[in-house]
């Protein structure tokens, strides 16, 4: 006779990170307001008694979200920053693109729309994206932009202005997939819009040549 095959044990280390994907869904589908721990853990297979092992409350399991998913992405572009060697169009081009592969084409990308929405409501998850992502990527971004200005790459602006103007269209694109593109017939062409969006800044930025 065959023993009895035992249940598989999940391995504990293992929970954490299918929490904070589970809850990554379900705040983007839901938002934060709407999103209930019970539902979390249902959707990641473990009790609720499970989660708060390891989260003590919705706000720390959204705070682990991003620790674990955004702010590895803007901590690679600071290194991008930090060894890159040519011009500055170059590194804005690189810093946009991994961040959209990273970010802008996964689940990630419908955080900005939670944020804004919820951001009065949940003040210090709001204070913790800002501080952690928002601030941060504005830093590299403006890096780059007084790079190109020192170096007569690109003319002279008001960086912070500069900054909101060059992340405004990427962060309208998202927000735009994660709401009103539901009434679209067809799905936009996202890599042409970024294409054209370089291209414009490409051609803003530079310093004119007398």
């Amino acid at each position: 006779m065959s023993p009895v095959s035992q249940p598989r044990k999940r391995r504990k280390e293992a929970r954490p990170s299918e929490l904070t994907a589970a809850a990554l869904g379900l705040f983007v589908e839901r938002g934060f307001a709407a999103t209930r721990l019970e539902d979390i853990a249902a959707r990641a297979g473990v009790s609720k008694g499970t989660l708060y092992l390891y989260f003590d409350s919705k706000e720390a399991l959204f705070k682990a979200v991003i620790q674990e998913g955004v702010v590895p992405v803007i901590a690679e572009n600071e290194a991008i920053a930090a060894r890159h060697s040519g011009s500055s169009f170059d590194l804005l081009e690189k810093l946009l693109e991994n961040w959209w592969q990273k970010i802008g084409q996964t689940d990630f990308a419908g955080i900005p729309k939670l944020m804004i929405a919820e951001a009065r409501n949940f003040p210090e998850v709001a204070q913790f994206y800002y501080e952690n992502v928002i601030r941060r990527a504005h830093a590299l971004i403006g890096s780059a932009l007084e790079r190109g200005m020192a170096s007569g790459e690109f003319r002279r602006m008001d960086v912070a202005t500069t900054i909101d103007v060059i992340i405004a269209p990427i962060l309208m694109l998202l927000i735009w997939r994660f709401s009103m593109a539901c009434c679209q017939n067809h799905e936009g062409d996202s890599q042409l819009y970024l294409q054209i969006h370089m291209d414009l800044l490409r051609q803003g930025l530079r310093a004119s040549q007398v």
